[in-house]
């Protein structure tokens, strides 16, 4: 039976989701349940996230994730993924014509550009922003890497050391002239490359997204616990740079591991957050309100729970903040780094 809604009137902007048709990568890819845990949601498209945005919670607008959905058959490889922005740019013009109600799908767009190729992004860059119909917000680039293959599974597609590259930074300097964000995905031992990152580039707006991913998958399985004080002291220290802000939530996702991860019966959402919320408030505590952003990362975080189960969890755990606290940990933040006009 479904939870009741908590705090069904307080306004969301979810900040991460996706949007795909991968009902070829689900039926190719290896086994890992990653792959598992988004077979379900194969096609995962407008009507699939209203259906979400609609189960009871109050969710006035979104922003839109690069996944590589919907690329570019031909032309340039490096200009290819524009065509994932300009089909989130479409479904965007759906949601803003009113016919769906006064909420607003995709209001931000996040795509994808390779930075590898150093100065050479800038076209891409100015196409996707061309592209974005005034949406366009950001990059984000993945340098999620594990020596152990197995952690990250079908998802192995870049070397260690990404964020340190040099060619990477010739690419990452041209984001801040143009008014781009970067958001960055890596996994909690490699939080010290972005630290480095956003020292570095102290004009970019970084966002570090799901809490920086911590480990309890393969040769981490079981370490959560012994893990989570250093994750907390690189998360204590990455806070230190005031361009930083952070995504709370992807802990559903099978890299984390939780007891929750694809368990039946699912678990309800006061065991989540009694499972998430050490991490969130961690980031909470160091990166105060203003700088912490709710995210769902659906559908790949219903591996865990649905759509309303999430955001329940994420009001437990927020239930003795103010409310100026909760407009900015619910919509606030997102609204300002993603300059969202709604």
């Amino acid at each position: 039976m479904p939870e009741a809604i908590l705090e069904p009137e307080l306004p969301i902007v979810d900040p991460h989701h996706h949007l795909w048709d991968r009902r070829a990568y689900v039926a190719e890819a290896n086994e890992h349940p990653f792959v598992e845990a988004i077979r379900p949601a194969a096609v995962y498209l407008l009507d699939e996230l209203m259906a979400d945005t609609k189960s009871g919670h109050n969710v006035i607008a979104t922003v839109f994730v690069e996944c590589g959905a919907f690329y570019k058959a031909d032309g340039p490889v490096e200009l290819r993924p524009i065509g994932e922005t300009e089909f989130v740019n479409g479904v965007a013009a759906m949601s803003a014509s009113g016919l769906y109600g006064d909420f607003r799908a995709c209001a931000g767009i996040v795509g994808r550009a390779d930075l590898l190729l150093g100065d050479a992004v800038a076209p891409v860059l100015e196409t996707h922003i061309k592209s974005g119909g005034g949406r366009f917000r950001g990059i984000r680039n993945s340098a999620s890497f594990d020596a152990d293959k197995d952690v990250l599974g079908p998802l192995n597609r870049v070397e260690a050391g990404l964020y340190r590259d040099a060619t990477f930074r010739e690419g990452f300097k041209r984001l801040a002239p143009l008014g781009l964000s970067f958001d960055a995905w890596l996994l909690e031992p490699q939080l010290p490359d972005v630290i480095d990152l956003a020292r570095a580039f102290p004009d970019t707006t970084i966002v570090l997204d799901h809490v920086g991913t911590p480990l309890g998958r393969a040769s981490y399985a079981g370490k959560l616990p012994e893990r989570f004080p250093g994750w907390k002291a690189n998360i204590q220290e990455l806070a230190k740079s005031p361009n930083v802000v952070v995504k709370l939530g992807g802990l559903a996702m099978a890299f984390c591991n939780f007891p929750s991860f694809l368990a039946e019966p699912r678990a309800p959402s006061e065991q989540l957050a009694r499972e998430w919320g050490p991490y969130i408030e961690t980031c909470i505590e160091a990166f105060g309100p203003d700088r912490c952003m709710f995210e769902s990362n659906f559908p790949v975080d219903m591996g865990s729970c649905s759509y309303a189960t999430l955001w329940n969890a994420f009001k437990h755990i927020a239930k003795g903040a103010s409310a100026a606290e909760k407009t900015a940990l619910f919509s606030g933040t997102a609204k300002k780094v993603y300059r969202l006009e709604l």
